[in-house]
């Protein structure tokens, strides 16, 4: 499913998922086609803008299950930002190991630029491809345990804790 409303090469799209929902609601970021987890959905194209700007700093959290066994050297390089592919650098990272393996790593990732397809660059950049990217948070919103293609609506608490971390208290 693609986090989109509308796909040009017509796989099924988040739109899809709501087909009782009445009002316009467009996505808050996007996730690639092979990622899952958390994706915020809202009718407030203000808060949208300003989740998304990288001025507003708002943490992005995923669990990544990485190619080989990634050492605390290796991820390290992780925490300070490495060269991408493009030439640029990459922000840095707050990273934990959640497990190792001597074939595949589980990290905990989180991020605050939010740019495109960056923790899957990150990764390659170090020579640990991503095999599987799951966003576990956006802000201060943490995945529940929903299944795949579920939704739930944010309380108000939620709404107004994500309004009050982008100043529109």
């Amino acid at each position: 499913m693609v986090s989109t409303l509308a796909d040009p090469e017509g796989r099924p799209t988040v739109r899809e998922l709501l087909g009782e929902v009445r009002e316009r609601v467009f996505p808050v970021g996007r996730l690639d086609y092979h990622s899952a987890g958390l994706l915020l959905l809202t009718n407030d194209g203000e808060l949208t803008a300003r989740l998304l700007h990288p001025r507003y700093q708002i943490p992005r959290t995923y669990h990544a299950k990485l190619t080989g066994a990634c050492g605390p050297r290796v991820l390290s390089k992780l925490k300070h930002g490495v060269r991408l592919a493009d030439g640029s650098l990459s922000g840095p990272a707050d990273l934990r190991t959640i497990r190792r393996n001597e074939r595949k790593t589980w990290v905990e990732i989180t991020l605050r630029q939010g740019r495109h397809h960056e923790v899957r660059q990150m990764c390659d950049a170090i020579g640990h491809p991503v095999e599987k990217l799951i966003r576990i948070r956006f802000g201060p919103i943490l995945l529940t345990d929903l299944a795949p293609g579920a939704y739930r609506s944010l309380v108000p608490f939620e709404i107004q804790s994500l309004k009050r971390d982008v100043g529109l208290s």
